[in-house]
């Protein structure tokens, strides 16, 4: 052998029209040990891929005279886990780039020497390797924190149904579920796994601002634009783009984003013309997009086209199994964070923890775990190192509307009084009230703005 891989599940597909080169690579390559299966046409790879894993699948370009692309798309799909390496025609390399693109590995001339194509196979062999030991640790921690119970562990069967598709996937639920992390785990159990994966807050940018953030703009398109800029959908190309809080996209933003998931097309702020990109689109959101519709404040068509696959994320108070796990891993991020060595929760503490509301959710686990480490003295969190919302058990306490002693208020009047109460005491310091409340400094200024609260 003339490398030190070990010889099991080392599978290696060829799909080459050149027969003599072919074999000359199986021949090759069957020297280092690796199993070896051979077709010459797209009918071939279409029949033996999805039937059979392969670790490296080396793909010939020009398999077909067209539709060359879409064989590689439809490779990645059926074969996640293995890595594409692709020979093209050193006259057509954009096939080749736009082959990695679409998540190939490498690519290489037709006329390389089998030396080389050796060479890659043993590096995309071992980067496949090393990648599967990190997945498998995530996975691990992902589906220890996020909880076990029915509700959760049919969130984990839908991503890993949904995942390795291309369909665009809506999760809905509250502030600081971590709807942000499974868009990540969806992209990252997607064949787009090695592309871009971009996140933008549509609540946290004014509207104008966010068009030209989302798909660029050229220069003396608006005073300021003194170049062309390329957009998030420009920087995810071949990837996938999270879209949190979309029900705050206003409609022009809104029909932009239906033509790139109707047609594939972004157009730039001020451009007469748009260009092709390749993205998924994860969104979220924690309204009711159903009664934005009804209300003519969100598209039905965007609607339909963003709701093929649902998910909803259950609060933290529906999935506290997962309190130990969350605590632990929070812990260990703020000890290397803060250089503390923070070993273990005290017996109150953790009663007190446990008992808490968690109006933020995990977001706002996070913020108390941080908390209690950077004001821990020593390897012992006690209770005192909580914060005071937690040391007494539930949020900030509220008083009733003076208009009605017996008025029972609503959620949204003790929501709107709690965050009018942390804008108070913190002197108007909206970053602080945010973080205090366990929420970002978007949807503090979206509440706001929709209770009508002036600092």
């Amino acid at each position: 052998m003339r490398n030190d891989e070990p010889a099991e599940a080392r599978s290696v597909l060829i799909a080459t029209q050149d027969v003599p080169y072919g074999m000359t690579l199986v021949r090759f390559l069957e020297i280092d040990g690796y199993r070896l299966e051979r077709c010459h046409d797209a009918k071939g790879v279409l029949r033996v891929v999805g039937r059979k894993e392969f670790d490296i699948i080396i793909l010939d370009l020009e398999l077909s005279e067209e539709g060359d692309i879409e064989l590689v798309s439809f490779v990645r799909r059926q074969s996640p886990e293995a890595e594409v390496i692709l020979l093209f025609d050193v006259a057509k390399i954009e096939r080749a780039i736009e082959g990695i693109r679409h998540g190939a590995y490498f690519y290489l001339p037709k006329t390389s020497p089998p030396t080389d194509i050796a060479l890659v196979v043993g590096k995309a062999l071992r980067n496949k390797r090393a990648r599967t030991a990190v997945n498998q640790y995530e996975q691990g921690l992902f589906e220890e924190t996020i909880g076990a119970t029915p509700a959760m562990k049919r969130v984990v069967e839908m991503i890993a149904k949904v995942g390795p598709t291309d369909s665009t996937v809506l999760l809905i639920g509250e502030s600081g579920t971590g709807k942000e992390i499974l868009a990540n785990t969806i992209h990252r159990v997607s064949p787009r796994r090695d592309m871009s994966f971009v996140a933008i807050n549509c609540a946290a940018l004014p509207q104008a601002l966010l068009e030209s953030e989302m798909f660029g703009h050229v220069k003396g398109a608006f005073t300021g634009a003194d170049s062309d800029k390329p957009g998030l959908f420009d920087e995810a190309d071949g990837g996938s783009i999270f879209l949190d809080e979309i029900a705050d996209m206003a409609l022009i933003t809104q029909a932009k984003l239906l033509r790139v998931l109707q047609n594939g097309e972004s157009r730039p702020v001020g451009a007469s013309v748009s260009k092709r990109v390749n993205v998924r689109v994860i969104a979220a959101t924690n309204r009711d997009l159903v009664e934005a519709v009804a209300q003519n404040q969100f598209r039905e068509d965007l609607y339909f086209r963003l709701n093929v696959v649902q998910i909803r994320i259950p609060p933290l108070r529906e999935r506290m199994d997962a309190m130990p796990a969350l605590v632990n891993h929070f812990l260990n991020r703020y000890n290397a964070k803060f250089d503390k060595n923070v070993r273990e929760i005290d017996e109150h503490a953790q009663v007190l923890l446990r008992n808490y509301s968690y109006p933020g959710n995990v977001r706002e686990l996070e913020s108390i775990i941080a908390h209690g480490v950077i004001m821990c003295d020593g390897e012992r969190l006690a209770a005192k190192d909580l914060p005071e919302q937690v040391q007494r058990g539930f949020g900030p306490a509220l008083a009733l509307p003076d208009h009605a002693a017996d008025h029972i208020p609503t959620l949204s009047e003790m929501e709107a009084q709690l965050i009018q109460s942390a804008l108070e005491k913190l002197n108007g310091n909206q970053t602080e009230a945010a973080k205090r409340l366990g929420i970002s400094r978007s949807t503090l200024w979206r509440k706001m703005k929709e209770y009508e609260i002036r600092v």
